[in-house]
């Protein structure tokens, strides 16, 4: 496959009740086997980014943590995933379908969000025209004139039905966070890819967000893989963590058997 860092057998079973089985993994291909309720399958088998490493993850999981310094290919993975970063080579799989070389506005149909690090959002457009935005991912799912943002967003994050008719520049960071975030919701998606979601925000809107976080993978049943770099978020969110390091996973498991400790050492040396 040439010079250059791999992701290499990525078996993703994202599944909330926590019932699923990844079987098998030859000659570049991946079987997955799922045995109840799934949110969503993601599948990479030998996936050449740009000559860049990313990992070696077993499993991406309904509440999954990628924590690691700035520069270790965290970005480049998420990107990877939505189809913002070319593949060279290898598959990507989403609930069972190859995508890896479909339109990031493919993928976004089929069931994938994605907030990037800087939120993304239209600084020229009101609250409720980002959201808008947002329901171009509904085009062939749901027919137009029954495409509205959903109450549910402003239930997840009241703030922004008071902002609703404020310019996104205007809004604070942590504003513009909530805002991004309702956006890809209102896709309705499947899974939900988070870039640095606490990055520049203060640490009363953190909480609202980890709040907000909990309740969709609950209440509206989307699962969510994060990158961060802030362990005491990641850790309190994710099920799931993945240590990157040189675009590799150097540590990976449960948060609730691995120590924080030894992971902190990892993400700041």
């Amino acid at each position: 496959m040439g010079k250059g860092w791999r992701l290499l057998g990525v078996l993703g079973v994202v599944s909330l009740v926590g019932l699923s089985l990844a079987q098998g993994l030859a000659q570049g291909e991946v079987k997955v086997g799922v045995l109840h309720s799934l949110t969503g399958t993601m599948a990479i088998s030998e996936v050449t980014v740009k000559n860049a490493t990313l990992l070696a993850i077993e499993e991406i999981n309904a509440r999954g943590g990628v924590l690691g310094r700035n520069g270790v290919g965290k970005t480049t993975l998420l990107r990877a995933l939505m189809g913002l970063n070319p593949v060279t080579e290898g598959r990507i799989l989403l609930f069972g379908r190859e995508i890896t070389h479909t339109p990031a506005f493919v993928r976004a149909r089929q069931g994938l969000a994605y907030v990037p690090q800087g939120r993304g959002i239209f600084p020229y457009l009101t609250v409720e025209e980002n959201l808008r935005a947002g329901l171009a991912a509904l085009a062939g799912r749901v027919h137009s004139l029954a495409q509205e943002v959903p109450p549910a967003v402003f239930d997840l994050f009241p703030i922004l039905w008071e902002l609703r008719d404020r310019k996104g520049g205007s809004l604070s960071g942590g504003q513009q966070q909530q805002l991004a975030i309702a956006r890809a919701l209102v896709a309705k998606p499947l899974y939900l890819l988070l870039d640095e979601p606490t990055e520049g925000i203060q640490p009363s809107v953190v909480a609202t967000i980890q709040a907000a976080l909990v309740r969709i993978l609950q209440e509206l049943r989307i699962g969510i893989l994060l990158v961060e770099q802030k362990l005491e978020f990641a850790w309190n969110f994710a099920q799931r963590f993945y240590v990157m390091d040189r675009g590799r996973v150097i540590l990976e498991g449960r948060t609730s058997e691995a120590s924080p400790e030894t992971v902190g050492r990892l993400i700041s040396l």
